[in-house]
């Protein structure tokens, strides 16, 4: 996509989301025709489930008929605004499900939980750690970083794909996420440490 496609295609965006903040269902029926597979392709990266993902697709459009107000397009295209709401949905719906299943553990499955863990158990420990870890880093960066670091690297877009789906330049896109990844590996180094000291690991 040519830059004056996609000035053309984030000004008609634009258009489409003054009407829907009007009430126009027609003008939202055309945003979610336009984004609706590019959204439901994010979600079922981040949530693997496909009903999961459907849910997640399904509260992030709702979110922009309630409020589209929130999209402000002087800080970029509706489709990145879009994608990175989908991708906030998809986070919680994912928690939302982990928390349902914890809350519903018993027989057993809790007898399971209290067993020593094995080594497979342990790798499974680990990782969910490093997962609090980077999502704890990632909610400290900007909205900008957060947005094409999430948008690569969690909906696995190349740069040029983020590039057009934000609208943003090739070059700003690899900046921010130079930035961002720069600031990120700061951050976890921080927080293992943090976690290191307050746990008790003992870092080989």
């Amino acid at each position: 996509m040519d830059a004056d496609s996609s000035a053309a295609t984030q000004a008609a965006d634009a258009d489409l989301v003054k009407a829907v903040a009007a009430g126009d269902q027609a003008a939202f029926a055309a945003l979610y025709d336009r984004y609706c597979r590019q959204a439901y392709s994010l979600a079922r990266r981040v949530c693997v489930d496909p009903e999961f993902a459907e849910e997640a697709v399904q509260e992030a459009f709702l979110a922009v008929w309630r409020e589209p107000g929130r999209f402000d397009p002087a800080r970029g295209g509706f489709a990145g605004w879009l994608l990175t709401l989908v991708h906030h949905r998809s986070v919680d719906v994912v928690r939302r499900q982990a928390n349902h299943r914890k809350r519903n553990l018993f027989g057993d499955e809790l007898i399971d939980e209290a067993t020593p863990a094995t080594g497979g158990a342990d790798e499974k420990a680990i990782g969910g750690v490093v997962s609090g870890l980077v999502r704890d880093a990632l909610r400290q960066l900007s909205a900008d970083q957060r947005q094409v670091i999430g948008l690569a690297y969690l909906g696995g877009y190349t740069q040029a794909e983020v590039s057009s789906i934000t609208g943003l330049p090739l070059g700003t896109v690899k900046s921010r996420t130079f930035a961002g990844i720069k600031r990120l590996r700061h951050l976890l180094a921080a927080l293992t440490v943090g976690h290191d000291d307050n746990e008790g690991w003992e870092v080989q």
